[in-house]
């Protein structure tokens, strides 16, 4: 409990760490009981209040940038008292307060709800009730101000006297706030009920008589160059016919209904639906179709690596937020040679900022340093034309792909040795370039860090599947011999990589080859993932099984990112001992995929299990990581302190877990729709309704081993037996 509200999990920051000068602050944490407000690239943060705090992380944050570092509202100068905090969706919360009792007066009869809705700028309607029996007089007062820092800034403790602030001008209902150092950002506030504006503060002194209520609606409007940002709700307008609510709702009208038996399961679908609709962003530009934010509340934007594996694990929910990932992703493509921001020819962005100070962070607006997201985007480019992908889309799109496997001959395998391996460029870069990109984040069973160039064992899966994922458009679309030269690389790696990475002396693949082609022994996740792509041998594959089952791996809740027993673990860490539940749900899938290894299925139904009960401790929702402990340990799981939530990949987690229990393998091309379920006993029933194949529309119900397949059309072909 805190402040005598309803526990929640703690919401704060994901660290992506770099040894660079901008970024070696320490994390900042929000603390127990900060509450994000999401609603695409627009995010709030406040205290359990509604209170956006001077000198904390606090804010309204609009493309990448604080637009809001104050918003505190006062009752005769007294900070209210709070009751309950109810968040209606990702990007609406209604906080519920009393004025604090009077001296002598045991009780407060004055009841205050803030109402709050996000959306290219920010509403909020404040309602005073008098519960009492006679008149009650107050004065309220709500305290303004904005400083304009970059979002990297704030979220490393670095927003200070390098920001300009705010110069303030105020009308007779307005207040405007604009950015001292360069005039182009600015925020209006308005509000009805007739305050009093003064610089940094909109007052009001209201009677309310008993049994009545008083109300007040204040809009925060950014200003982009002295134009107003047109805000995506109206004054009055119900939450539920708003914007942010009328846009979710229309995705859920297009978006597969996914339901289950099992209460747990259930919840934890219905919120991966609305978080993963909140995280939806519209390109700006206006050019190509939606993606996922990578999460909040600092990662609000496009990434490579977050934003094509989240579309991956929603192909089940809406093959359009792949579509929008890889145009946007192919639009934003390496072109040139450039150290500072490690752009190359055919290199997939890592991530795109838009802050007054992005061009200082991690080498500016875009940056690539990224070893994986370029062989994802080739993968998942195929796996959306099986999908249902429009085809003219999918071939318009070969040509990135095209770029993206030049890349990984040409700068990836950077000393020819058949494979992808990463150093950064200059100092401003992330050290680690694969999705365990802290600076810490790979280590040798002792816990040394190896010396880059640094070949990670997952980034060659990636490679590997890559590689079979351009063959199969090549031979679709008449290019046989581009397959079969493809498909010859790719045997050939898995060969090479069975080879160089296997550690027979201990069961598990080497994380990595450092820069000296020695393998870096540390047991972790990583190795899961090249049983997602299949680039495992299968003997390789059953000895690992073991590994990842013995108690060292499986925390209980999950899928532990490094062993117990290696020397860096620590389960308190960011990847080195941590879970994360979408590398849990890729493992998952991986297993699945070997499932006719001994102990395969059974590991993937533990750790499936232990991340629902997980996901029902954090109140239905994933954070990105929680801490290792083993689930003996402590009666919950144990929240990392730092970790986003909403978080893009894991919201998608679940919906990967149910398509790979599913056995779930569409093929429009080829009018083959494959469903193999071998669903753990306790979801009971799950259902897929208005499933979208191409131009076709499937409902698919299954129970244990057993599935039902309706509106598939006479000329498609269902497979359910073993392969």
């Amino acid at each position: 409990m805190t402040d005598g509200l309803p526990a929640e999990p703690g919401i704060g920051e994901s660290v992506r760490q770099s040894p660079q000068p901008l970024n070696t602050s320490e994390p900042v944490i929000l603390g127990a009981g900060a509450v994000t407000l999401v609603a695409g690239a627009t995010f709030c943060l406040s205290d359990r209040l509604g209170d956006v705090r001077p000198g904390t992380p606090h804010g309204l944050f609009f493309r990448d940038a604080r637009v809001i570092s104050r918003w505190e509202l006062r009752l005769d100068g007294q900070t209210p008292e709070p009751l309950f905090l109810h968040t209606f969706e990702a990007f609406a919360g209604q906080f519920v307060l009393r004025r604090a009792p009077r001296g002598g007066i045991p009780d407060s009869t004055l009841l205050i709800v803030r109402e709050r809705l996000i959306g290219e700028g920010m509403r909020e309607t404040i309602t005073l009730e008098n519960l009492g029996r006679e008149d009650t007089a107050v004065v309220l007062d709500l305290h303004v101000d904005a400083d304009f820092a970059d979002l990297f800034a704030v979220k490393e403790g670095r927003a200070g006297a390098q920001f300009g602030g705010a110069e303030v001008t105020v009308t007779e209902h307005e207040l405007l706030l604009t950015d001292r150092s360069d005039h182009f950002r600015g925020l209006l506030v308005s509000a009805s009920g007739q305050p009093v504006v003064m610089p940094g503060t909109l007052s009001w002194r209201v009677a309310v008589p008993p049994g009545e209520r008083w109300q007040a609606e204040v809009v925060a409007q950014p200003t982009l160059a002295n134009q107003r940002v047109q805000p995506l709700f109206r004054s009055g307008e119900q939450i539920e016919l708003s914007g942010p609510s009328r846009t979710l709702e229309a995705w859920r009208d297009t978006a597969t209904n996914l339901t289950a038996e099992d209460p747990t399961l259930a919840a934890v679908l219905r919120r991966t639906e609305r978080d993963l609709g909140a995280l939806l962003v519209q390109d700006p530009e206006g050019q190509d179709g939606r993606f996922v934010a990578a999460g909040a509340p600092w990662f609000m934007t496009l990434f490579g690596r977050d934003s094509l594996l989240t579309a991956w694990m929603a192909l089940p929910l809406d093959v359009g937020l792949a579509v929008g990932t890889l145009q946007r992703l192919a639009e934003t493509q390496g072109r040139r040679v450039e150290p500072l921001s490690e752009e190359q020819p055919g290199r997939i962005l890592h991530e795109l900022r838009r802050g007054p100070a992005s061009g200082q962070t991690l080498g500016g607006n875009h940056y690539y340093g990224s070893v994986d997201a370029t062989p994802l985007f080739v993968m998942l480019l195929a796996e959306c034309w099986r999908w249902g992908g429009d085809e003219s889309v999918i071939r318009s799109l070969l040509p990135a792909a095209d770029l993206a496997l030049a890349w990984i001959d040409q700068y990836g395998d950077r000393d020819g040795d058949g494979f992808v391996e990463y150093q950064r460029a200059t100092d401003r870069g992330l050290f680690n370039q694969g999705w365990k990109d802290s600076a810490d984040a790979i280590n040798d069973r002792t816990g040394r860090i190896p010396e880059p160039p640094i070949a990670l064992c997952e980034v060659q899966g990636y490679v590997y599947a890559a590689l079979l994922a351009r063959a199969e458009l090549a031979e679709a679309f008449g290019d046989p011999r581009t397959a079969n030269r493809l498909r010859v690389r790719a045997d050939r790696l898995r060969q090479q990589f069975a080879e160089s990475y296997w550690l027979p002396e201990h069961g598990w693949y080497a994380v990595a080859l450092d820069g000296r082609k020695r393998q870096v022994d540390a047991l972790t996740s990583n190795a899961a993932h090249c049983l997602w792509t299949g680039i495992a041998a299968d003997e390789h594959a059953a000895e690992l099984i073991k590994r990842l089952a013995a108690d060292d791996m499986d925390s209980g809740y999950g899928l532990r990112t490094l062993s117990a027993t290696m020397g860096a673990y620590n389960p308190m860490s960011y990847h080195n001992g941590s879970v994360w539940p979408h590398d849990t749900a890729i493992a998952v899938a991986g297993l699945l995929r070997y499932a006719h290894l001994p102990g395969a299925v059974e590991l993937a139904e533990r750790l499936t299990t232990g991340l629902l009960d997980a996901a029902a401790a954090f109140g239905g929702r994933l954070p990105e990581l929680f801490c290792g402990f083993p689930r003996e340990r402590f009666p919950h799981p144990v929240p990392y302190p730092t970790s986003c939530s909403p978080q893009a990949w894991a919201s998608a987690a679940p919906l990967l877990l149910v398509r790979s229990f599913l056995g779930l393998e569409p093929h429009v091309p080829r009018r083959t729709l494959t469903a193999r379920p071998r669903l753990p006993e306790q979801w009971g029933a799950v259902s897929l309704t208005d499933l979208r194949l191409g131009d076709v529309v499937v409902h698919i119900s299954a129970k244990n081993g057993a599935v039902t397949v309706t509106g598939l059309p006479d000329h498609w072909k269902l497979v359910t037996g073993p392969k």
